[in-house]
């Protein structure tokens, strides 16, 4: 009989990994203006900020059949919660805003998981 996985490391180790990948990643820096009404084109006098972390937005890790048992023992860590439409979903709650690094973590977390056979991919969408 197969030993049973120890999810416990795997999660560290994907944890480590994402975190390494995330503070490595370096976003692309960008500028934001105040609009002149509905163009594109920044107010004159308007103000503008410089965001250094680039876009803002969210990223996590799908695990696409949310009765595994990974996902199973994910839910007891309450380390995510049952995706839309299925599936279960571990959200990356590190990195503020950056979804540059939000999705490098996302990408070294599902990669561990997949290197120790658990089925999950990256997803995510700018705010």
């Amino acid at each position: 009989m197969a030993a049973k996985p120890d999810y416990a490391a795997i999660h560290r180790e994907a944890h480590s990994a994402g975190m390494a990948a995330g503070k490595a990643a370096i976003p692309t820096p960008m500028t934001v203006y105040e609009a002149d009404g509905l163009s594109n084109r920044p107010k004159p006098g308007g103000k503008s900020w410089y965001v250094s972390e680039g876009v803002c937005g969210f990223a996590w890790v799908t695990i696409p059949d949310g009765r595994s048992s990974f996902a199973r023992w994910a839910a007891k860590q309450k380390l995510g919660h049952k995706g839309y439409p299925k599936g279960f979903d571990l959200w990356v709650h590190q990195f503020g805003q950056s979804m540059t690094r939000k999705e490098a973590y996302a990408r070294a977390y599902a990669k561990v998981l997949r290197d120790n056979g658990i089925d999950a991919y990256p997803r995510s969408r700018m705010d």
